[in-house]
């Protein structure tokens, strides 16, 4: 899935530790957060940098509160993806939506009567999209 939105290479967490063994990376964006931030760090090049995007709630913390701290001994950055809308930035990503240049990645729906079920499956944290929760409109 990540390869057919752009992606130029793809780890499987789950069949692969590059941490221990694989090359160094210039940009790592995590999705997931399974591991500590440490470990994100050892598999950086000297200047790399790693982006956290999602992940559990003490995943985010951790990046929070530890790499700054990580980022004053070197050259490598850690840190959350931080984002502040503005109209203009809204209206360019309206305008990349209605051309179809950007097309959002569902994994599940799910019935507004099936939401403990969406977030169970999302907790999980195995979603390779968005959960989305549909709300019937009877007019």
């Amino acid at each position: 899935m990540m390869r057919s939105i752009g992606a130029d290479h793809v780890i499987d967490y789950t069949k692969e530790d590059f941490i221990e063994n694989g090359p160094r990376y210039d940009l790592i964006l995590n999705f997931v957060a399974y591991r500590s931030i440490f470990d994100w760090n050892r598999a950086l090049n000297p200047k790399g940098r790693y982006v956290l995007v999602g992940g559990s709630m003490s995943r985010i913390l951790q990046t929070l509160l530890l790499g700054p701290l990580i980022s004053m001994f070197g050259n490598r950055k850690l840190g959350i993806l931080g984002y502040k809308p503005n109209k203009q930035d809204m209206a360019y990503l309206l305008e990349l939506f209605e051309a179809g240049k950007v097309l959002p990645v569902i994994d599940r729906r799910y019935p507004l009567d099936e939401t403990a079920d969406a977030l169970r499956y999302l907790g999980e944290g195995h979603a390779r999209g968005k959960v989305v929760i549909t709300v019937e409109h009877n007019d």
